[in-house]
């Protein structure tokens, strides 16, 4: 094996590398596995030039079609266009607004992979993104056993770890970069970049503490380590399954030069956690909910981060009017 001599490379012998991204025209300069998409990805990206013909497009083909279909189709083919280029998986999220119903989030799902067969795409290749609401968890459950593998998105606490991993989620999606936005504002004045830079960042934290856990007790939920602020944060996190990255930090991995004499070394271990002195835990529906309010950092970002994608929702339906 050729030794890395940049860090994105360096990173790709111990962790899967995601793409955080609409933009699948950049996708083949950094070698992906698989490719992450949202709603505000999607807004981003057809509000670029070079996408708009696709917008039209499906606006044009299905104008007759109701509103919350014809975006779905155009999700869709962001991720048929993504998985022309990318090997593994696409992730393609349920619309938020539907973030505390469960069977509106089964149905519309359930269309989504729909769509993707038509298209000649098999379920092994795309994940449905739900919210990790308890709401959002219990339907996964439903997709799960029809053999649609979800992606929990908007995780943010153990709590929520633990629910999906019970639940048997094929993969989740702890939003590291969010959870250091919420101790940073807090700390104010006080805060200590260096200090808190790394292991010690509240985001790298969480996700390292949902990794030991999980590897403990055999869970095969799938950890993916999400929005990223720095590069720091994603070394720190180098071992983890899977770490989606938006573009701009992949480019910043791949200019990175790997230091001799100061090898990437692997943050997480599965080996490591056999030996963590952990108690196995479960939530019921109250008992869920009661953790998540006592965690004012999750309470505060769930509820922010459904807010923009239904935001967002909006937005891409009034392109697709336009």
């Amino acid at each position: 094996m050729t030794t890395p001599t940049h860090q994105l490379d360096a990173l790709k012998q111990y962790t899967t590398v995601v793409a955080d991204t609409g933009d699948f025209l950049q996708l083949a300069a950094y070698r992906p596995q698989d490719a992450t998409t949202n709603p505000s990805l999607i807004l981003k990206s057809v509000q670029k030039p070079e996408y708009a013909p696709l917008l039209r497009q499906v606006a044009r083909d299905y104008t007759h079609r109701p509103l919350d279909e014809q975006v779905d189709r155009l999700l869709v083919r962001f991720g048929c266009e993504i998985l022309s280029v990318v090997p593994g998986r696409v992730s393609t999220e349920v619309d938020a607004r539907l973030s505390f119903d469960a069977q509106a989030t089964m149905a519309r799902a359930q269309r989504i992979m729909d769509l993707y067969q038509a298209e000649g795409i098999g379920a092994e290749r795309v994940l449905i993104k739900v919210a990790a609401t308890w709401e959002g968890i219990q339907a996964a459950v439903v997709l799960q056993s029809r053999g649609i593998q979800t992606n929990l998105t908007l995780l943010f606490t153990f709590c929520q770890a633990v629910a999906c991993g019970d639940a048997g989620v094929k993969l989740i999606s702890p939003f590291v970069g969010r959870i250091y936005d919420w101790y940073k504002k807090q700390a104010g004045a006080a805060w200590d970049e260096a200090a808190m830079a790394g292991p010690q960042d509240p985001g790298v934290q969480s996700v390292r503490r949902i990794y030991g856990y999980y590897k403990r007790f055999g869970i095969g939920t799938e950890i993916m380590g999400a929005s990223f602020r720095n590069t720091g944060q994603i070394l720190a996190l180098a071992g983890c399954d899977l770490l989606t990255i938006s573009p701009d930090l992949l480019a910043q991995l791949q200019q990175q030069a790997v230091e001799q004499d100061q090898p990437l070394r692997r943050a997480l271990d599965p080996v490591a956690a056999d030996a963590l002195d952990v108690a196995r835990v479960h939530y019921n529906e109250s008992a869920f909910r009661l953790a998540l309010n006592d965690d004012a950092m999750a309470t505060e970002k769930l509820a922010e981060g459904i807010r923009a994608f239904c935001a967002d929702a909006v937005k891409l339906e009034a392109l697709l009017q336009a």
